[in-house]
C-alpha cells in the first residue's frame, strides 16, 4: 500500500474532521477535548491536537492518529480504516504491488459474495418454515427484517446454482464457506446450509462474514450449524451483534453476553441493545479485547443449566484476568434469556437490574444447589477460588475473600490459605500474571518528570519560559545537550492540558523543583546503596567516597526545603 495514499488522506483530512462525527469537541487551550468514545465518563478527558494530528485520552490511555482512531472506534483493521478515510477524503486507494492488489480484490469479492448470499437467503424467508419458526419463537417482523434473517431451502445446490449464475465462482463459494465438497467425490459440491433458519454474522463494520443456521426439525444431528473459519471470519474475534450493539454498549456502560443468536434478538427487542453472543466457540481473549474497546464492564446472562454455569465460570475467570469487571444475572432454572423475555420481559429486566458481582453470583448459586456444607465448600474451591485468584486488584480480592468466608461459614484466613495453595500450583495465575505489571518495571520519578519538562520544551518551542526550562534541565542533569527524542504523545497532551496556550512561570517552577528533587533523591538513594556495599566489602576508600556523596546530596535536598 503506497505511503503517499496515507499522506494524501492526512493532508486532506484533519484529525478534527475525523473525530468530530464521533465526539463533540470544544476548545481547551492548544487542544480540543470531549467525552471519550472508548470508555464511559462524565468529565471530558479525551484530547485532540489539530497541530500534531493526534488524540489521547487521560482516562483510558487510548491514543494515536486519525487512522488508529478509526481502527478503534469502528473496530476494524488498518486496511479497512484506510478505506473508510479514503472515501471520506475522496482519495483513490492505491496499492504498492500486484499481490496486494490481488488480495484486496479477492477480499472485496468475498464480501460482495457474502452480502449477496445474505440477500438471497433473506429473499427465501417469506412463507417458509423458517419464518414460521422465527415467529413462533417470538421474533417480530421488524426484528426479522433488521437482522436480515433468511432461509436455506431444502435443496442440495440451490444457492450454488443461483450465485454461480450471477458470476461468482465455485472456488469463491467454497472459500466463503457457503458450499462443501462431497466426501469421496472430488469436484462435486453442495450447499452447506439446508432446511435452516439463517442468521447472518457481521463484522464490527456491519459486513456479512458468516452464517449460523438453526435446524427446523428435531431430528437434525446438529441444532446449530456455523460457517467454517474463512479469510473473512475468525470465530475467536467476531461477536454476533457487535456491529449493532457497540454504541449501546458505550452508552449503557457494559456488554451483555448471552448464549445464542435468538437470545440476542430477544434482548434487543426488549430494549437491551447492548447484547451480543458468541458463535460456535468459547470466549477468547480477542473477544474480550473487542468488548473492551467499548466498555470494561461485562454482564454474563448465560443459560442456568449446568453447562451454562460452567461456561459462565470459564468466561468470568478469563474476563477478570483481562482486567474487566464482571457481573452475572441469575435466570430461572431451565430458562434461557429468549424464554424469559418471551414470557415476561419485566422479569428479565428485574433480573438484569439485580445482577451480582461474579463471586457473589456463584456463592448464591452454589448455596442453593448444595445443602450439604462439606460439598458446598468443595464446589466453592472448584469454582469460586479461581475467580478470586483471577481478580487483579488486591483490595477487591480481599473484599470478596471476606464475602466468600462469611457465605461459606469459614474464617478469612482459611480462604486466603486456599488461595495461597492455588498460587503454588504450576501454571496457576498464568493468565493473571500476563496482565499485571511488575513493580520492578515501574518508572523512576525523575524519568517521569524529565518527560514532562521535555514535553514543555517541545510543545512551546521558542518561548522564553521554554528556553529557561531547557537551561534549568541541563543544569540539574549536568548534561551538555537536551535529549533529541520527542516525548510520547501522552506527555505532550499533558503539557498542553496543564499549561494551555503557554506555560505559566509558577507552574513551570513547580515542575522544575519536582524534577530536581527527584534527581537528587534518586542519587542519594544510590549513594546509600553504594555505602552499604562498601561497608560490607570493608573498603575504606569507597566508604569515605560514598559518605561524602551522601552528605553532599543531603545538603542539596535540604536546600530544596526537604
Amino acid at each position: 500500500m503506497a505511503q503517499d495514499t496515507v499522506a494524501l488522506i492526512k493532508d486532506r483530512l484533519s484529525i478534527v474532521e475525523i473525530v468530530s462525527p464521533y465526539v463533540k469537541l470544544t476548545r481547551a487551550g492548544k487542544s480540543l477535548r470531549g467525552l471519550c468514545p472508548f470508555h464511559k465518563e462524565k468529565t471530558p478527558s479525551f484530547h485532540v491536537s489539530p497541530e500534531r494530528g493526534t488524540f489521547h485520552c487521560f482516562g483510558c490511555g487510548e491514543g494515536g492518529d486519525g487512522f488508529s482512531f478509526i481502527e478503534k472506534v469502528e473496530n476494524v483493521d488498518f486496511k479497512d480504516a484506510l478505506k473508510i478515510l479514503a472515501e471520506k477524503a475522496g482519495v483513490a486507494v492505491e496499492y504498492s504491488g500486484g499481490r496486494n492488489r490481488e488480495d484486496a480484490s479477492k477480499r472485496e469479492r468475498l464480501y460482495a459474495l457474502m452480502s449477496r448470499a445474505s440477500a438471497w437467503y433473506a429473499g427465501k424467508l417469506a412463507g417458509s418454515p423458517a419464518e414460521a419458526y422465527a415467529k413462533k419463537r417470538g421474533l417480530k417482523d421488524e426484528t426479522i427484517r433488521a437482522w436480515q434473517l433468511g432461509y436455506a431451502p431444502d435443496a442440495w445446490r440451490a444457492l450454488l446454482e443461483a450465485l454461480t449464475g450471477e458470476g461468482f465462482t465455485i472456488q469463491e463459494l467454497h472459500e466463503a464457506g457457503l458450499i462443501k465438497e462431497a466426501d469421496g467425490k472430488q469436484g462435486t459440491y453442495y450447499d452447506r446450509f439446508r432446511k435452516r433458519l439463517l442468521f447472518p454474522i457481521c463484522d464490527a463494520s456491519g459486513r456479512v462474514v458468516a452464517f449460523t443456521g438453526r435446524a427446523l426439525a428435531a431430528d437434525e444431528l446438529a441444532k446449530y450449524l456455523n460457517s467454517p473459519e474463512t479469510e473473512l471470519y475468525r470465530k475467536s474475534e467476531i461477536l454476533f451483534g457487535m456491529s449493532v450493539a457497540k454504541e449501546a454498549i458505550r452508552a449503557r456502560g457494559f456488554t451483555m453476553l448471552v448464549e445464542g443468536q435468538i437470545d440476542v434478538l430477544h434482548a434487543h427487542q426488549a430494549g437491551f441493545t447492548n447484547a451480543v453472543a458468541l458463535s460456535g466457540t468459547a470466549l477468547s481473549e480477542r473477544h474480550l479485547s473487542v468488548m473492551k474497546r467499548y466498555s470494561e464492564n461485562l454482564m454474563l446472562v448465560l443459560d442456568a443449566d449446568p453447562a451454562g454455569l460452567k461456561a459462565t465460570a470459564r468466561a468470568a475467570a478469563l474476563a477478570l484476568s483481562s482486567l474487566m469487571r464482571v457481573k452475572a444475572a441469575r435466570l430461572p432454572a431451565g430458562k434461557d434469556p429468549a424464554d424469559l423475555i418471551g414470557e415476561d420481559p419485566s422479569e428479565f429486566t428485574k433480573r438484569i437490574t439485580e445482577a451480582k458481582p461474579i463471586v457473589e453470583f456463584f456463592l448464591a448459586e452454589l448455596a442453593e444447589q448444595e445443602r450439604d456444607p462439606h460439598r458446598l465448600v468443595r464446589r466453592a474451591e472448584e469454582i469460586v477460588l479461581p475467580l478470586l485468584s483471577a481478580l487483579p486488584s488486591p483490595m477487591e480480592r480481599e473484599h470478596f475473600i471476606q464475602i466468600a468466608a462469611r457465605s461459606l461459614g469459614l474464617s478469612d484466613e482459611a480462604v486466603r490459605e486456599s488461595l495461597r495453595r492455588i498460587a503454588r500450583q504450576p501454571e496457576a495465575h498464568k493468565s493473571v500474571q500476563k496482565t499485571q505489571v511488575s513493580s520492578a518495571s515501574a518508572r523512576a520519578p525523575s524519568a517521569i518528570r524529565s518527560e514532562q519538562l521535555l514535553a514543555v520544551v517541545h510543545s512551546y518551542p521558542g518561548s522564553p519560559l521554554a528556553e529557561r526550562v531547557k537551561s534549568e534541565y541541563l543544569r540539574i542533569t549536568e548534561a551538555h545537550a537536551l535529549p533529541l527524542e520527542t516525548p510520547p504523545e501522552s506527555a505532550l497532551f499533558e503539557a498542553e492540558r496543564r499549561f494551555g496556550e503557554g506555560p505559566e512561570e509558577n507552574a513551570a517552577d513547580e515542575l522544575l523543583h519536582a524534577f530536581e528533587e527527584a534527581v537528587i533523591r534518586e542519587a542519594y538513594q544510590e549513594a546509600v546503596a553504594r555505602l552499604r556495599r562498601a561497608e560490607a566489602a570493608r573498603d575504606i576508600a569507597l566508604v569515605e567516597d560514598a559518605q561524602a556523596a551522601c552528605a553532599r546530596l543531603s545538603v542539596r535536598l535540604a536546600a530544596l526545603g526537604h
